[in-house]
């Protein structure tokens, strides 16, 4: 079980996005740079397109998201307003849950 996942609301902690929020729209394990993720309007490049007529793709600059090491974000702690650390937890009926670690509440509950 992975402590960060796809859907999940983050923040950025380290890099030139530093304090902006978004949700993680993909997580990839990359084999030299680990796992990295792609967050919904964070970590935006500018990227040189050429048209392509045959994918109707028109040319120009266009921005986009960029991969981003999974050690710069942290989980959104809607109840203190800051990134949480994830941990487990083993419910009575034997099912695994991802917690906050500042104040022990279910992720997505």
């Amino acid at each position: 079980m992975r402590k960060l996942r796809t859907g999940d609301e983050v923040i950025v902690i380290a890099g030139r996005d530093k304090g902006k929020r978004g949700k993680i729209t993909k997580v990839v394990q990359d084999e030299q740079k680990g796992l990295r993720v792609l967050v919904q309007g964070v970590n935006l490049i500018k990227k040189h397109q050429k048209p392509n007529p045959n994918l109707n793709i028109q040319g120009g600059i266009i921005e986009k998201e960029a991969l981003m090491a999974i050690s710069n974000v942290a989980i959104f702690n809607p109840e203190t307003g800051k990134g949480d650390r994830v941990g487990f937890q083993i419910l009575e009926d034997g099912t695994k849950v991802r917690i906050f670690k500042s104040n022990k509440k279910q992720l997505g509950a």
